[in-house]
């Protein structure tokens, strides 16, 4: 039987083992998935390994670490300096990719009518999110509490702003949480006076944070905006890894099913 797991930190509210562990089941695939609570992402790799598993999903705050300590790097991967999906190729070397950003893009496929997206936070799912947005021609902002990345974004034809610098009369059609304010508690991700203007003036919220309303979507909720949590994000970056693991393609049919055991309605 082959092992996979998800390393992350908080790692109790993933729902990611139910999803693969349907996907298995339905497709006859002997393997096993489970949740893996990782407090340094410098041991990565090592977790990895002496785990003996064959793939895994890595979540926040590790993807910057499971990029720096992959063996070899898909071409999206290398681009954006960050990995949600580790695979042991048959050479016994670490292949890293992320699946994150094909996973948001098609998750918001549905939102027609979006030209200009503001990304809260700057980590490994903002980088993702960001150059994938770019890349399909949206106008792509960044707001972080500090300068973290900032040449990274700036690199990428992003704008980038902190809590300080921000100017408040700036206006997006959606509004992205990257971060994992609101996942274990009542924070919100970024200031609240900075943050009501511009949901006020926004056309959608989407929380990259999944099955809870975040004071982030309370807020949106609050304001009669459209808004979704990042269910859908999970299921399409999952599909992609679930892929990877099993070496298979996956039907619509079965796509649906994993997407009911993620207690969709």
């Amino acid at each position: 039987m082959k092992k996979f797991t998800i390393f992350g930190n908080p790692i109790s509210h993933s729902k990611s083992p139910l999803m693969h562990n349907t996907g298995f089941e339905l497709i006859g695939f002997d393997g096993i998935y489970s949740k893996t609570h990782l407090e340094n992402g410098e041991t990565i790799k090592k977790a990895f390994i002496d785990g003996g598993f064959s793939g895994a999903n890595i979540t926040v705050p590790h993807k910057e670490y499971a990029y720096k300590f992959a063996d070899k790097l898909d071409l999206f991967a290398s681009k954006i300096g960050a990995v949600n999906t580790f695979i042991l190729e048959h050479d016994g070397k670490i292949k890293g990719y992320n699946t994150d950003a094909p996973g948001f893009l098609k998750s918001i496929e549905k939102f027609t009518d979006v030209k200009s997206v503001l990304i809260l936070g700057a980590g490994g799912t903002a980088k993702a999110i960001a150059i994938i947005l770019k890349n399909e021609n949206y106008n792509v902002g960044v707001l972080n509490r500090s300068q973290n990345n900032k040449d990274f974004f700036l690199s990428n034809q992003c704008d980038f702003y902190t809590w300080d610098t921000f100017k408040q009369n700036q206006e997006f059609d959606m509004i992205i949480n990257s971060t994992s304010a609101g996942l274990v508690d009542i924070s919100y991700p970024a200031p609240l006076d900075l943050l009501e203007p511009l949901v006020r003036n926004s056309k959608y919220a989407v929380d990259c944070i999944y099955g809870k309303m975040t004071p982030f979507l309370n807020l949106a909720k609050q304001e009669h905006k459209i808004y979704q949590d990042g269910k859908d994000m999970l299921l399409y970056q999952g599909v992609i890894a679930f892929e990877l693991f099993t070496n298979s393609k996956l039907s619509e049919h079965n796509i649906q099913i994993m997407r009911q055991s993620l207690s969709y309605n």
